[in-house]
């Protein structure tokens, strides 16, 4: 068979699996002949990031059984359902101080598992869950949580990144599928790749091919895009650090993006990070093309949680009050 041939008969397999789309959707290259991975997605999702326990042998569920945890997810994590007296949906009940921050209607942590039925979003090691963490990482995080539980009302400089509007949940790098604003603007300039999250509007510019090395380091690290074939892959190191602990200076990322079809990009990462997980991991999830627009996240500019909590503490210890952990 020819190649004129084989890629014909490939183009009409595409075009009868995916339907009719548009002269648009059906473009899978930029202006300047790179492979489009360009446009406004959707990453939310039900699907576990680690694999429940109860299907700790299953990579993927038949329509019923997923059909069954997505209902059963849908009420668990419903706010509105929140059992004050009782505690719910990793909410602990009042009586030991569990409070709801917002209710339902503010929530878009999607309705349902990916296509394909996985049972998590990490899909390397292949029993979907994080690697162990190192004996020194462990001791870390326990020496934070302490210093964090005496300090945590001291000053700004002592609240997290995700308090003082620095960096989002969810927006990464690397992205990760969470309670809400779970969308993304990536467009391509020739010579560069932009990603903007809709979450703390995280926006990396990210240069393909060589550029010159930055001596300094950023909470999102520094970035660097190539092709290798249909697949933008974006690797970054020179990261900060974050007060969560799941990223630290020496944290490696890469990055692979794929067009799938018109309405999908595949998003694929590998973390390696010796000082924090004894192993690497990798997570897939994809990237759905939404009509919606992004929104501006004006964390910072309205954020007057901060300043309620700091100005709350000045105020019980003037009473002199114990502050709660």
């Amino acid at each position: 068979m020819t190649n004129k041939v084989m890629t014909a008969s490939l183009a009409t397999a595409m075009a009868l699996m995916l339907g009719p789309v548009s002269a648009t959707a059906q473009s899978m290259q930029t202006p300047d002949g790179q492979p489009d991975v360009s446009g406004t997605f959707t990453f939310r999702t039900i699907t576990p990031f680690e694999r429940p326990s109860q299907f700790a042998d299953q990579e993927t569920l038949d329509a019923e059984t997923a059909a069954a945890f997505e209902a059963s997810e849908r009420t668990r994590q419903n706010r509105d359902l929140f059992d004050p007296e009782k505690g719910s949906g990793g909410y602990a009940p009042r009586a030991d101080g569990g409070v709801l921050s917002y209710n339902e209607f503010w929530y878009e942590r999607g309705i349902e598992l990916t296509a394909d039925k996985r049972t998590s979003l990490v899909i390397d090691p292949p029993n979907g869950r994080l690697p162990a963490r190192t004996e020194a990482a462990t001791l870390a995080a326990a020496a934070r949580r302490a210093h964090t539980e005496m300090h945590r009302y001291d000053s700004h400089e002592e609240r997290s990144t995700g308090d003082r509007c620095i960096m989002g949940f969810n927006a990464g790098p690397p992205m990760r599928s969470s309670a809400y604003n779970n969308n993304v603007m990536i467009f391509q300039t020739p010579g560069y790749v932009t990603i903007l999250n809709e979450m703390v509007h995280n926006a990396r510019v990210i240069p393909i091919g060589d550029s010159p090395e930055l001596s300094f380091s950023q909470y999102s690290g520094v970035s660097r895009g190539r092709w290798d074939g249909e697949t933008l892959v974006i690797e970054t190191d020179q990261f900060a650090g974050g007060s969560s602990g799941l990223t630290s200076p020496n944290m490696h990322l890469v990055e692979r993006l794929t067009r799938l079809d018109p309405d999908t990009v595949t998003y694929e990462y590998t973390v390696t990070d010796p000082t924090v997980y004894t192993a690497p991991y990798s997570v897939m999830m994809p990237l759905r093309r939404t009509d919606g627009a992004l929104f501006e996240y004006a964390c910072h500019e309205g954020n007057i949680g901060l300043e309620g909590i700091l100005g709350g503490a000045r105020e019980l210890e003037l009473l002199g009050r114990e502050l709660r952990p």
